[in-house]
């Protein structure tokens, strides 16, 4: 597609979640920015420039399973939204995935379903998470 509505997804490969949400965004006819935000890292400005246009605090943002923050007593009462951005800017596990940055907004994509509300069109149905779950039907409309 030609017109420009650019599209920033902060991908993590190993998580189904991060993966359905790029299978939509290309499926959709676009081509995103991929940040492989765990190899790349990240920056503290970036970080929290990131967490206010999705209107997240960092507790929000926080990737609670799969990840060290249990270890490191992020989970504690009492922990500061900085000591978890300086954690995650130390472990970027930390954050959780995907977020996507849409000229119609930023989130946090969980369910992977709530990138279609950035979008200015869908995919073309069917459309299919990959385990099967249909998300656009046959005639273009999204179910559920």
């Amino acid at each position: 597609m030609s017109d420009f509505f650019p599209i920033v997804i902060f991908h993590n490969q190993d998580c189904g979640t991060s993966r359905n949400v790029l299978a939509i965004l290309q499926a959709a006819g676009y081509a995103p920015e991929v940040v492989a935000y765990l190899q790349a890292g990240w920056t503290r400005g970036g970080l929290l420039s990131l967490f206010a246009a999705a209107n997240l605090t960092p507790r929000a943002a926080l990737r609670e399973t799969k990840s060290p923050a249990q270890d490191l007593g992020l989970l504690e009462d009492g922990v500061t939204d900085e000591a978890i951005v300086a954690a995650m800017l130390d472990h970027p596990i930390l954050v959780n995935r995907p977020l996507v940055a849409t000229p119609k907004g930023t989130r946090l994509c969980r369910p992977s379903e709530a990138v279609l509300d950035l979008l200015e069109r869908l995919p073309k149905g069917p459309f299919y998470k990959e385990d099967g779950a249909v998300l656009i039907d046959e005639n273009g409309l999204r179910v559920g």
